[in-house]
C-alpha cells in the first residue's frame, strides 16, 4: 500500500461565481518562478468546485480539498469558507 494513500491536494482561492447549482468557480493564485528569467509571476486558475449546501458566495476566501471526477469540468469540493466577502470571520463546523 502506498505511503500516501489519502494525501489530497487543498488549496485556497477566492470565489469567483456562484451562480450554478451546487458548484462554484474559485481563482486560485499560484507564484512560480519564470524557467527564463527567474522572476516569479503571479499565475490564475479557475477551478470549479463542489458546493453541497450552496455556502461560498462571491467574493468568499474558501478551501478546497481534491476529489474523485464529479462533472466534467468539476475535480474539487469545498472544504470550509475562511472569510466572508464582507470581512467577517467565518463560522464553519466541517
Amino acid at each position: 500500500m502506498s505511503s500516501d494513500r489519502g494525501c489530497r491536494r487543498v488549496v485556497r482561492g477566492v470565489v469567483h461565481s456562484d451562480k450554478m447549482q451546487k458548484t462554484i468557480a474559485v481563482r486560485v493564485e499560484d507564484l512560480a518562478p519564470h524557467r527564463e528569467f527567474g522572476k516569479f509571476v503571479r499565475r490564475r486558475t479557475v477551478c470549479k468546485a463542489h458546493d453541497e449546501k450552496g455556502e461560498a458566495k462571491a467574493g468568499d476566501l474558501v478551501e478546497l480539498v481534491e476529489t474523485r471526477p464529479l462533472s466534467a469540468t468539476k475535480r474539487w469540493r469545498l472544504l470550509r469558507v475562511l472569510r466572508r466577502a464582507g470581512g467577517t470571520e467565518a463560522v464553519s463546523t466541517s
